[in-house]
């Protein structure tokens, strides 16, 4: 796990016939997902055939069961074997993702923040070590706290888990999913609204969401324009703080016009 995926792609678990379509949607990161996908009475046949999958060399992330549930230990059993696997700890707080960790040294977390108990001790779950990144789980978050995930009510939320995961030194979190995967302009302006609010990418549940995610990552064609000028400016100054279209260039503004040209090259046309 780099840390720069945009798209996230649930699958799951009981669904073998998906994971190689998953792979081929164009998401940065398929989920295997043991959790939410999965009803109780497939749980087992689920965990087998993801182990399956995963032994034979396929690669993915796995969402386990949360530490309250009784499938919980069979999953992080199912994964000692796999210390490559990147595994997604439900229902997150800094204490079960601690015992997750002890149980699986060496493997990668991402936190699923789904609830007011993980986001009250947002700082300490930061702190655990073998966390890599932070999903917001914020269809489960608006159920537990109350607070509907419409207009700006969870911004506050959002913009906490950022500067906290920036300030831990974490890769960018990634936001919660989108319920629409047919409009293509609404699932686009969900993912704009995370970039703008300092979020990595989006949990995706859906293959169609994955190009729409990507691309509302990736720079427009005036950022490249704007990013291209300022290095040119920069490079006419000698290296010097100078100006472009009356603001001033410094070294911040010149490595964030690097950025939107590295990020630009990784545009997603499928």
């Amino acid at each position: 796990m780099s840390g720069t995926e945009r798209s996230l792609l649930f699958v799951p678990g009981d669904r073998p016939d998906r994971f190689d379509k998953a792979l081929a949607s164009g998401a940065h990161q398929v989920i295997l997902d043991l959790e939410d996908a999965v009803a109780p009475a497939a749980k087992d046949q689920a965990r087998a055939m993801v182990r399956d999958w995963l032994a034979a060399g396929n690669q993915a992330a796995v969402r386990i069961n949360a530490i309250d549930t009784p499938w919980h230990e069979d999953d992080l059993q199912m994964l000692q074997a796999m210390p490559a696997v990147t595994v997604m700890l439900a229902k997150a707080d800094d204490i079960s993702l601690a015992r997750a960790s002890n149980a699986l040294p060496g493997h990668h977390f991402i936190a699923l923040l789904e609830t007011v108990a993980g986001y009250i001790r947002l700082q300490e779950l930061c702190a655990v070590t073998g966390l890599a990144r932070i999903a917001f789980g914020s269809i489960d978050f608006s159920v537990d706290s109350g607070i509907a995930d419409e207009g700006e009510a969870l911004t506050a939320v959002r913009t906490q888990i950022v500067l906290a995961s920036r300030y831990a030194g974490l890769a960018a979190p990634i936001d919660g999913v989108s319920t629409e995967f047919k409009d293509e302009q609404c699932m686009r302006a969900d993912a704009l609204r995370s970039r703008s609010l300092g979020f990595g990418g989006k949990l995706c549940i859906h293959p169609r969401q994955t190009v729409s995610v990507n691309n509302a990552y990736l720079p427009t064609s005036d950022e490249v324009d704007w990013a291209q000028r300022v290095l040119q400016a920069f490079k006419a100054s000698g290296g010097g703080a100078t100006a472009l279209d009356g603001k001033m260039i410094d070294k911040p503004v010149v490595d964030h016009a690097r950025r939107v040209l590295a990020d630009s090259e990784r545009r997603v046309t499928a």
